[in-house]
């Protein structure tokens, strides 16, 4: 990729940074790939896409350090978690034999899983010996007649942050808009309801979670031509473009892509979460506004009054248990302030919550949220957050799967709330999820026990060794 193209992808006009007086996200510096490099971020943008042949165009340990590191879920096709590697060897690079490699590789992911496409991810390596992985995608396109789609995300470009932006660059110049959507279904038609077409952008399906929402997008008359990407096909991002309207579920990853779907294709996007009672209601109610169909808009009304009703008497008996409860919240993106929201449905009052990764409305949403006293924090180091913990006075630590380890051996109640949970927290009834989760974290009988003197230290008497 040029300096010219990183420049571009850097200068984002949809994203917040560039409202700043030096616009534009930060340039790569020494080091700042620490968070994940431009690789890692374009590969967990789009290895959700079910049913295509993620090679990784590098040594092995590219593929070994990063697989299946977002656990989404997929309601068919597993090739996505099949990981496939070129392993480029030092003879391999000494020799230039890497777009041979790769060129076979290729072949291989074709005759034994029959993929509806190929993404081909270029690495550091392969990007410093000059592999015009293109020229190869193309080549091997003509020769078996399997669409070859090259991301061009070396490591040493910048930030994971970046990566998820070329990754948008790839889909919107490759795929998106190769194909016509199919029609709707007979059996998807209903009387006197007009079906429209939407995209979800920055939708991962973590833990199979976004399963809680789409059956209230079916009720609606909401087609999903793409949830870009978790559990999608190939063939569903090829039609984004002939979507009505557009959410960004995640507002630092694959904006570029909605902005040029507006500008290039006219499709209106918004901003949202369906993390929490009130944003799964919010999300639904601007995806009525945008597209402008009365009918629509008094059938979520009627649903969203239904499906709150349900839950708030549904999370009562938890509410008790939880109100009051003190939470210090590590995270970023749009998880900052959406989780958030979540937790004050439920009485419960976030502390202080981290802000590493939001942009500008993120912070400004905090604020909304929390007040102008908001208390947000960037120090993610293990000293930082137990002493916001216990300067807070916190009853449970939420945040990424990295901090578990620093909670238990402080031996504080800790709930993962990142890519590798385990558990799905999205639209109504992902809410009730959460609440048993956190009542189970907090009330664990584990916590008192942990913190007890041990039965040797109350009976041994002064002087007298621990170990005969």
């Amino acid at each position: 990729m040029k300096p010219s193209e990183i420049a571009v992808l850097l200068n984002e006009p949809a994203c917040a940074h560039n409202k700043k007086e030096k616009s534009g996200c930060a340039r790569p510096k020494p080091g700042s790939t620490a968070g994940g490099c431009s690789f890692d971020g374009a590969q967990i943008a789009l290895l959700p896409i079910a049913d295509v042949a993620h090679i990784v165009h590098g040594p092995i340990a590219c593929a070994g350090s990063s697989w299946d590191n977002r656990g989404t879920r997929s309601s068919g096709p597993t090739l996505y978690r099949t990981g496939m590697t070129t392993d480029l060897t030092e003879q391999d690079i000494i020799m230039g034999r890497g777009e041979k490699r790769l060129f076979h590789a290729i072949k291989q992911a074709i005759d034994d899983h029959a993929p509806a496409a190929v993404f081909v991810y270029s690495t550091c390596v392969p990007a410093l010996i000059g592999d015009d992985i293109e020229a190869v995608a193309r080549a091997a396109t003509e020769r078996w007649g399997v669409p070859v789609v090259p991301v061009d995300c070396a490591g040493f470009y910048g930030t994971k942050n970046l990566g998820n932006r070329i990754a948008g660059e790839a889909m919107f110049k490759y795929v998106i808009g190769t194909r016509e959507p199919d029609p709707v279904p007979r059996a998807a038609q209903r009387p006197g309801i007009k079906v429209h077409d939407v995209n979800l952008i920055g939708e991962y399906n973590i833990a199979g979670e976004f399963w809680h929402v789409a059956p209230l997008f079916d009720e609606l008359g909401l087609r999903i031509l793409c949830a870009l990407s978790g559990d999608t096909r190939y063939r569903e991002v090829q039609t984004m473009h002939r979507a009505e309207a557009s959410m960004v579920v995640c507002a630092k990853a694959l904006l570029n892509v909605a902005r040029k779907l507006e500008t290039d294709f006219k499709v209106p996007f918004f901003e949202g979460s369906f993390y929490g009672v009130a944003d799964t209601s919010q999300a639904l109610r601007d995806f009525a506004r945008l597209l402008k169909d009365a009918d629509l808009w008094a059938r979520t009304e009627a649903l969203i009054e239904r499906e709150e009703a349900k839950i708030r008497g549904a999370l009562e008996p938890w509410r008790d248990r939880l109100r009051g409860k003190r939470v210090l919240l590590y995270t970023g993106g749009v998880k900052s302030w959406s989780i958030v929201s979540a937790l004050q449905d439920l009485g419960m009052e976030v502390v202080a919550t981290g802000t590493n990764k939001s942009t500008e409305e993120d912070k400004a949403r905090i604020r909304e949220l929390m007040g102008d006293g908001a208390k947000m924090i960037t120090d993610g180091s293990p000293k930082a957050l137990l002493g916001a913990y216990k300067e807070y006075k916190a009853d449970i630590l939420i945040a990424g799967g990295r901090n578990l380890y620093t909670a238990l051996k402080a031996r504080i109640p800790f709930l993962d709330i990142n890519q590798e949970r385990e558990f799905g927290y999205e639209g109504y009834t992902g809410m009730l999820e959460l609440v048993r989760q956190l009542a189970l974290t907090i009330e664990s009988p584990v916590w008192p026990a942990v913190r007890k003197p041990a039965p040797w230290a109350k009976t041994k008497a002064p002087g007298t060794p621990l170990v005969a």
